[in-house]
């Protein structure tokens, strides 16, 4: 069978222009990183103000009479409690509760947006389509006439203001508007998945060059890719899907209960597993760790060890460049669950000693943190 071809982003041959190093992703010809490097775009990202081309993120469209309705039953979140210019962190569930993929779902006046992670894309919208049933709803994926660019740290606000009559400084967390940046049409989001105050710019694909432009070069916002954007995701503590959660952990597991509510009135898809897993307690918890001996590092797939017996593997692991050591995430037995506790992890035959931390690894700095964020 021939190997399907990558697609690309509006912004390849930019990228390609900037000497970015291409890696694929998620389907997509990413950026990695451009020639500064990972740890400068991270500390840009921490101290100034990054940019990231994220097009190759996915969006569908809900409209019609039952387009609230059917993404309650969709979603573990309430979008009943969303008024038009909010957005939540949710998740498409099983009905084992675990995870087809995390997302975030945007209410407008006259539809329902979710976007959802680019690797999950087909199998997301086939899971989506196939609980539509008899709902009077109109499903949309504009994924590939979708740009978006992620506007992230500390100068993202003063950097964006002058260059839109929107008014972001009054933009809350969570929260978007609809208007020109740079005389292109968006909508704008207070959202992020760095742990930095930042926004989330969606524009016409065609458009997405013209929005770049004025957001990115000298004096502007450095350009950075998804080595940064990974490395800034782990240190903020936000899962990635495939890694750190995936269908066989549900959100009581990964810490993420909180977008599940189980008494919002909706027979929602994975309700039952969740309402008894909420009953009995779970036996695992997402955990983040420190490798505490100077040079080892854990990395995705190590296997994790208690009293010599494997319990689970690293999900996400590096050094990461604000932390400055060897950081990831687990999964460990509830009673061992907890800061201060020890484990071990096979890094390359040699057990390395780790050690529980709380989560997140570096303070988040969103304006008013509401706990999660999409990839």
């Amino acid at each position: 069978m021939a190997e399907e071809i990558a697609r690309r982003t509006p912004l390849y041959a930019t990228h390609v222009l900037l000497g970015a190093k291409m890696v694929s992703f998620g389907g997509y010809e990413m950026p990695l990183s451009y020639p500064a490097g990972i740890a400068a775009e991270h500390r840009a990202v921490r101290e100034r103000v990054g940019v990231f081309d994220v097009s190759h993120m996915g969006e569908f469209e809900v409209s019609g009479p039952d387009r609230n309705a059917f993404v309650q039953r969709v979603t573990p979140n309430d979008v009943g409690a969303l008024k038009p210019g909010q957005a939540q962190y949710s998740a498409i569930l099983t009905p084992q509760g675990t995870f087809v993929d995390d997302c975030l779902v945007y209410r407008f006046e006259d539809r329902v947006m979710l976007v959802v992670n680019a690797a999950n894309l087909a199998k997301d919208w086939d899971y989506i389509v196939a609980l539509k049933r008899g709902a009077n709803v109109r499903l949309r994926d504009i994924s590939a006439e979708t740009g978006l660019l992620a506007v992230q740290g500390p100068g993202a606000e003063s950097l964006l203001a002058p260059l839109t009559p929107l008014g972001v400084a009054m933009v809350p967390y969570y929260h978007f508007v609809q208007g020109k940046v740079a005389g292109v049409q968006c909508f704008v989001s207070r959202t992020g998945y760095t742990g930095e105050d930042g926004f989330e710019l969606y524009c016409r694909a065609g458009a997405l060059e013209t929005l770049w432009h004025a957001l990115v070069g000298a004096g502007r916002a450095e350009p950075c890719g998804l080595g940064a954007r990974d490395t800034l995701r782990l240190e903020a503590g936000y899962p990635l899907y495939g890694s750190d959660i995936d269908d066989t952990v549900t959100p009581y597991e990964a810490g993420l209960g909180w977008i599940v509510k189980l008494d919002k009135g909706v027979d929602f898809t994975g309700l039952a597993a969740l309402k008894r897993q909420k009953l009995d307690g779970v036996t695992r918890r997402l955990v983040g760790f420190k490798v505490t001996e100077p040079k080892l590092v854990a990395r995705h797939g190590y296997g994790v060890y208690l009293d010599g017996t494997a319990v689970d593997v690293v999900r996400s692991g590096t050094v990461t460049p604000t932390v400055n050591c060897a950081i990831g995430i687990t999964y460990l037995p509830v009673a061992h669950a907890k800061a201060g506790s020890h484990f071990a992890i096979d890094v390359r035959g040699k057990r390395a000693p780790a050690e529980v931390v709380r989560l997140p690894f570096v303070p988040r700095r969103t304006r008013t943190d509401s706990g999660g964020a999409a990839r």
